[in-house]
């Protein structure tokens, strides 16, 4: 599996958690992830906080785990 064969969704940030951590919900359904920050994100710092639009990536493995990889 590479790195190309994810799954892109995008959320709204409900709670921020300990350890860059964030639950995430789901446009237009009910269901929420835990993600952590993508490469770029915490490379330069950009903070996200609760509330926020954000673009996510998932694994088709695990369903319940994402990366955010882009504030909106």
């Amino acid at each position: 599996m590479s790195k190309e064969d994810v799954i892109e969704m995008t959320g709204k940030v409900n709670d921020v958690l300990p350890g860059n951590m964030y639950r995430v919900k789901i446009d237009n359904t009910d269901h929420e992830l835990i993600c952590y920050l993508g490469g770029k994100l915490k490379q330069h710092k950009i903070r996200v906080i609760e509330g926020d639009n954000v673009r996510i990536e998932v694994s088709p493995y695990d369903l319940n785990k994402g990366r955010v990889v882009y504030r909106l």
